[in-house]
């Protein structure tokens, strides 16, 4: 209840896994069939970055500042997105902007400032539910969609010692109850213990066809920083462990400096 994403809203991880997720939706609307996105921890949904919350952290100056300073053609699509939408659009907005009138999204936030401000922001949109709920509780309600297709995007703050187990039972049970639908969760990398410890335990749940995304800013040896993150995708779409590897170096090659230990991984821990 405490995180507050106004504070890092636009960081090199807001663009690592928007840009993803906007490869993710296209992929979905690909086909005419209508689609169900659930955002189960949606935040505010836009975000000034000169306010004083933003300003604060600053760290969109080595996030979407820098993307935007050094445009990649494989980040067209979504910096197109975020210059089109205004305000730093944040996962919400991202999502909006790719429905299509068959298409529909429900954003659980249990903040009530942030809540509050996505009920603004969506009020006469008949596409968009807004919830003011636990995003783990919703993976139990929500799903399976009556469209029999779609996207559930988990971006946890990762305020607890115990997230990453959190994590890993939500996908756990949310795959028990849209098995074909394609799942992408965001997390955290400072030590690779604990990352691997949480790939380990998805393992054992026995679900199949898992690909994790990884960006490194530098080495992975201060756990007290953020030196990396991650996306992990269940039922991943056709050729997406490629398309991910080209967006993660185009955006590294964006926002980073250089520093020792950085990089990329593309890592298949369960086959199809």
């Amino acid at each position: 209840m405490n995180y507050r994403h106004a504070y890092h809203a636009g960081n090199f991880a807001d663009c690592f896994k928007h840009a993803l997720l906007v490869d993710l939706l296209d992929w979905l609307a690909r086909k005419p069939a209508g689609f169900f996105v659930l955002d189960t921890h949606a935040g505010a949904g836009r975000y000034d970055l000169n306010a004083p919350e933003a300003q604060r952290t600053d760290e969109a100056a080595r996030g979407i500042r820098r993307l935007i300073a050094r445009p990649s053609p494989v980040l067209d699509r979504y910096l197109g997105l975020v210059a089109r939408l205004g305000l730093y659009p944040g996962s919400p907005a991202l999502i909006r902007a790719v429905l299509r009138e068959n298409d529909r999204m429900a954003c659980c936030e249990l903040h009530p400032a942030d809540s509050s401000a996505l009920r603004g922001q969506f009020r006469h949109d008949r596409s968009v539910a807004v919830h003011e709920r636990s995003g783990w509780e919703a993976l139990g309600a929500l799903i399976p969609p009556k469209e029999n297709r779609g996207l559930v995007f988990i971006d946890p703050p990762f305020e607890s010692r115990d997230e990453f187990f959190t994590l890993a039972g939500g996908l756990c049970q949310g795959h028990g109850r849209f098995g074909h639908g394609i799942f992408a969760a965001w997390y955290p990398i400072k030590q690779m213990a604990t990352v691997r410890g949480f790939h380990a335990t998805l393992a054992q749940c026995g679900i199949r066809d898992i690909v994790a995304v990884e960006l490194y800013v530098r080495a992975t040896t201060d756990p007290g920083r953020l030196n990396g993150c991650g996306l992990l995708a269940i039922n991943p779409p056709y050729q997406f462990e490629a398309r991910a590897r080209a967006i993660a170096t185009a955006v590294l090659e964006g926002v980073g400096d250089g520093e020792p230990g950085a990089g990329i991984s593309v890592i298949r821990l369960a086959d199809e």
